[in-house]
């Protein structure tokens, strides 16, 4: 069809250079055609505007589709925060009714009778059967090997103090049906600065070697001349001062769940930033599923206060609490129809203008 408009359209030039005088004759498709001068004009004038495809006819048409396209795009983008912030605002009433169940079950597992220390088991890989279960527990802390985490900062009248918590394994007493049975760690509680401080000053003393000072003192005693006559007093069982037993009233805990902001522990240099109980139990000297205590006994001698024991209540706290979520709903749902309204109304501006 394009070359005979083209045949066509070079026709009419001729005749036009010619003068309308004499009818037409071309050939199309192998058949003569003879037309006048003026049904000649307007049958090719037809013929080249009925030519199919025309680009601009179709770009035309296209262009009123395009741009309803996008309008709709336009109108259901404008409900897009509306619709995330209700979602915010739902996602937060089930966290709501989550934090409502967690907290009831640790409610009513500290309610729950302690366990006897002598009965505890070494844990196995669920903690679930143990955790936030009180438990009584007797033995002696091996102080040597304490442990402190931190820095952890507590508020005392009105004045935030730096400090740490202080952990202790609490060993067996030989012969004792009633003490612990087997080793267990317990976070004894808060104490400041200045205890980690004095023990790190005592450990470093501990190291420095005394070989030198030992030797000269026994060539001193050799050469004493009263070496006959002095006898060294003999050391008994019977002479040790009994040791007290300790009473621990605490709860079973996990590892803590440290935020992307805290630091890793560094077992080689004694820096312990939050609390792993596995990483703790090595560094100790104990096997891996050592079982974790937070002490909450709140009988404190006001004479030596620290270390400071975990308040009970905090135990049933948490950062965001239920009423926290609830307060959380009502703000995303607050903004969720805000920005609804405004879409609305900007809908509806549009529509006047047109």
């Amino acid at each position: 069809m394009p070359s005979a408009t083209a045949s066509i359209s070079k026709t009419l030039a001729q005749k036009l250079r010619r003068g309308f005088g004499s009818p037409v004759v071309f050939s199309f498709k192998g058949n003569w055609i003879h037309h006048s001068p003026r049904s000649f004009c307007s049958s090719a004038a037809a013929a080249v505007s009925s030519a199919p495809n025309n680009p601009s006819t179709s770009a035309s048409s296209s262009q009123p589709q395009d741009k309803q396209k996008a309008s709709t795009w336009s109108k259901l983008f404008l409900f897009v925060p509306g619709a995330i912030t209700f979602g915010l605002g739902t996602w937060q009433l089930f966290r709501r009714q989550e934090k409502i169940k967690m907290l009831e079950y640790r409610q009513k597992r500290l309610e729950l009778e302690p366990i006897g220390g002598n009965s505890l088991a070494p844990l196995s890989s669920n903690l679930d059967d143990l955790e936030f279960r009180r438990v009584l527990c007797k033995g002696i802390f091996d102080e040597q090997k304490s442990i402190y985490v931190g820095p952890r900062s507590r508020s005392i009248s009105g004045v935030t103090e730096n400090g740490y918590y202080l952990i202790t394994p609490l060993m067996p007493i030989p012969s004792s049906t009633e003490s612990v049975q087997l080793p267990i760690l317990v976070n004894r509680g808060w104490v400041p600065r200045s205890w980690r401080d004095k023990s790190i000053e005592v450990s470093q003393n501990d190291e420095k070697p005394s070989s030198i000072a030992s030797s000269s003192a026994t060539d001193d005693e050799r050469n004493s001349w009263w070496r006959f006559w002095s006898k060294k007093p003999k050391i008994t069982e019977e002479q040790v001062s009994a040791v007290t037993p300790i009473e621990v009233l605490g709860v079973v805990r996990g590892s803590e769940k440290p935020s992307i902001f805290v630091p890793e522990n560094d077992p080689s240099s004694s820096q312990w930033f939050y609390v792993d109980v596995s990483a703790i139990a090595r560094a100790c000297g104990l096997p891996e599923n050592t079982i974790y205590v937070e002490d909450i006994n709140e009988n404190v001698n006001p004479s030596n206060p620290y270390p400071i024991p975990k308040d009970a209540n905090t135990l049933i706290h948490s950062s965001v609490m239920p009423q926290d979520h609830l307060n959380y709903t009502l703000t995303w749902y607050s903004l969720s129809a805000a920005v609804t309204f405004m879409a609305i109304k900007r809908l509806r501006l549009k529509q006047n203008h047109r």
